[in-house]
């Protein structure tokens, strides 16, 4: 029965390989769209891995997520040093990251940080960022910049390299600070998250491109607008940065940021710490937790996600439907096999059989050359989509919800053949009992 299905199929290879390809298609589609769906989630949280609060101003929490982890859009007005600094003495803080955003280069999210960053950030489930190239933003002086592996893959760069930000986020700069070039001391080693998409200044870098460019025009008349002694300069610069009686807890204190990564001591104390942070009467503060905003935005595009799962099962539900065309379009032009067929001690049930085989095949072949499809889409596209994105599809043996779904597929296909299989059953019997040439 095999091969025989197998021969009559041969016979018609033109319609059948076209019926094979909608199928392979449909099963590629639907199992694509998948992957990319779990692709994009893990990447997401792999990006916001080990974080337990962002704290930035007043705001949306996907708003903020978006713009502190993954360096789209921004965040508000800012918060102060102070502020800071009250969160940073919380005791049930055990780290706190300062951030600024607001520039970029080259299109790529620039942030300002410190030391601290490359400590305590953590991704893809608890790894440590790492240098490809170079050192960190330590001991580097305030024009230091560290690279990620996008970034310098995409521009040439390497340590030494000098750059320069521009002021605006995303592709639009409003203004180029070429008059304050960077130094790239490091390059991180690639992540497959948000951070091979940014380059880190320090804060005092970041501070003094802002200083300068909304510090007023000096009068040349003034004297107070003479130039002083480089190392007097220096010296106040650090005496204004130090707190009368405190530890000095970062080389350099901004007026103002933009948000604040935090890791506790004990995670059960997140709601109590998040409670104090939004009723802090001197601060108008949103405290995030990432993995409720990512719920919040898996939610948000729940409806795309539906849609694309829709239009996937759409074009399979196409392929089935061109298989029944086609098993039942060559039903007339078939009649004289099937004569012969009976004449030679074929039953009806028979060749009821012969259609529900070819259906088997056809279906089979169209889940086997959908995986080959899918293997290839995969292999061409998740270094692409790894670098500027940050999604890893990843050649992953298939799960238990793949193979429902290739189980869901064949039988779809199987019963769809039951369709002309009757009709066939029905011909071959009426033309058992009334012979036609």
């Amino acid at each position: 029965m095999l091969v025989f299905s197998l021969r009559s199929l041969w016979n018609r290879r033109f319609v059948a390989g076209l019926t094979v390809l909608a199928i392979s298609l449909s099963v590629a589609l639907i199992l694509g769209v998948e992957r990319l769906r779990d692709g994009a989630r893990d990447s997401f949280a792999n990006s916001a891995s080990g974080i337990d609060l962002i704290v930035a101003p007043r705001g949306n929490s996907v708003q903020i997520l978006m713009a502190t982890v993954f360096g789209v859009g921004g965040t508000g007005t800012g918060m102060t040093w102070d502020s800071f600094e009250w969160l940073e003495d919380r005791p049930e803080v055990a780290w706190a990251v300062p951030i600024q955003m607001g520039d970029n280069h080259r299109g790529y999210p620039v942030i300002g940080t410190d030391a601290s960053y490359f400590e305590h950030f953590r991704h893809s489930g608890g790894q440590l960022l790492s240098l490809a190239a170079g050192t960190i933003l330590t001991g580097d002086g305030a024009d230091a910049a560290v690279v990620g592996a996008e970034v310098a893959v995409r521009f040439d760069y390497a340590p030494g390299a000098v750059i320069v930000n521009a002021h605006g986020s995303g592709e639009v700069s409003f203004d180029l600070h070429d008059d304050a070039p960077f130094t790239i001391s490091g390059v991180l080693a690639p992540t497959g998250t948000a951070v091979d998409r940014m380059v880190f200044v320090t804060l005092e870098g970041f501070d003094a491109l802002h200083a300068e460019e909304d510090a007023p025009a000096a009068d040349p008349l003034d004297p107070a607008a003479m130039p002083t002694d480089d190392h007097e300069d220096h010296d106040d610069h650090e005496d204004h940065g130090e707190h009368e009686g405190t530890e000095v807890k970062h080389s350099h204190e901004p007026d103002r940021i933009n948000a604040v990564y935090v890791g506790l001591v004990d995670r059960t104390n997140v709601l109590g710490l998040q409670r104090a942070i939004n009723e802090r009467s001197s601060d108008a503060f949103s405290a995030v937790l990432p993995a409720v905003a990512l719920a919040e935005l898996w939610g948000i595009t729940g409806t795309a996600e539906r849609a694309m799962r829709l239009m996937a099962w759409a074009v399979a539900l196409a392929g089935m439907i061109g298989m029944v065309v086609m098993l039942s379009a060559t039903l007339d032009t078939r009649r004289r096999e099937f004569a012969i067929l009976r004449s030679v001690g074929a039953t009806p049930t028979r060749i009821f059989a012969l259609i529900v085989a070819e259906a088997a095949i056809l279906t089979a072949a169209g889940l086997i050359i959908g995986l080959v499809l899918l293997t290839v889409a995969t292999f061409v596209t998740d270094p692409i989509l790894s670098a500027r994105f940050g999604l890893r599809l990843g050649l992953n043996v298939f799960g238990a919800r793949e193979l429902a779904t290739l189980f869901v597929i064949f039988w779809a296909g199987l019963l769809a053949s039951l369709i002309p299989a009757v009709r066939v059953y029905r011909m071959t019997l009426a033309d058992g009992l009334s012979v036609r040439l």
